[in-house]
């Protein structure tokens, strides 16, 4: 399984951005998808996750802020993430992740710097 993650970059305090995430591989289950996040100099953190009925779960620094979906198309599942409202405490490696049930599968990160 592939998981690649796309649109980080930078922004401004108070900005909004959209993540995405494709995750593509022959056959493979998807029990859910989620983001997660490093600052630097602390430790990976959950953002936001989505099972898969539908069901989401969101950090509570970002509840009211973030929201993540997913879609599906041919042996590719698509997360993403909106971000509103960024400040700079969101400044962060964000890393979309997959969980299969038997493995979990890791994009590279893309960055996200919120700073004037």
């Amino acid at each position: 399984v592939q998981v690649v993650e796309s649109g980080g970059g930078l922004v401004q305090p108070g900005g909004s951005l959209r993540l995405s995430c494709a995750a593509s591989g022959s056959t493979f289950v998807v029990n859910s998808m989620g983001w997660y996040r490093q600052a630097p100099g602390k430790q990976r953190e959950l953002v936001a996750t989505i099972f898969s009925g539908g069901r989401t779960n969101n950090a509570d620094s970002v509840k009211g802020r973030f929201s993540n979906s997913r879609d599906n198309a041919k042996n590719t599942v698509n997360l993403y993430l909106q971000m509103s409202s960024l400040n700079p405490a969101n400044t962060a490696v964000y890393y979309c992740s997959v969980d299969s049930g038997e493995s979990i599968y890791w994009g590279q990160g893309t960055h996200i710097t919120a700073s004037s």
